[in-house]
């Protein structure tokens, strides 16, 4: 259930809404900086069909990322360096979790052959190893 709610979140926050008048606004940024970070690659928004920009608010928050950055002192190389390293980071988690997920659901697999084969209750559960990794 919390994991489902996670995931509904992510989507709200992952969808286009914010025309580019509104993320100036909420950024206080200009809109050649914002198409300036866009040309760099550092944010990647969605594009109607007329070729208007549509911005998430993901994509509000990495510009007030970017935005954070470059008044602490980076440059755009280095904010490319920083997002870079914060992917890398989020790829190792990413497949450290498949890999927890794997054992996890393994560990129960034999559990539950022990126990039919024995005809006991098996030993632990499923909510008693996450919690115990948590």
């Amino acid at each position: 259930m919390v994991q489902h709610k996670k995931r509904t979140s992510e989507i709200r926050r992952s969808m286009p809404l914010l025309p580019i008048g509104t993320v100036i606004q909420l950024t206080d940024l200009t809109a050649r900086q914002i198409r300036y970070y866009e040309e760099q690659g550092l944010i990647c928004p969605h594009r109607t069909e007329g070729n208007q920009r549509m911005f998430s608010l993901n994509d509000v928050d990495l510009l007030l990322e970017i935005k954070d950055l470059l008044e602490q002192g980076l440059n755009i190389a280095g904010i490319k360096k920083v997002f870079e390293m914060k992917n890398e980071i989020n790829g190792q988690r990413k497949s450290e979790k498949e890999l927890f997920d794997e054992q996890i659901r393994s560990i129960l697999r034999e559990e539950m052959k022990m126990a039919q084969s024995h005809l006991k209750k098996p030993k632990l559960r499923y909510a008693d190893v996450i919690r115990y990794y948590q």
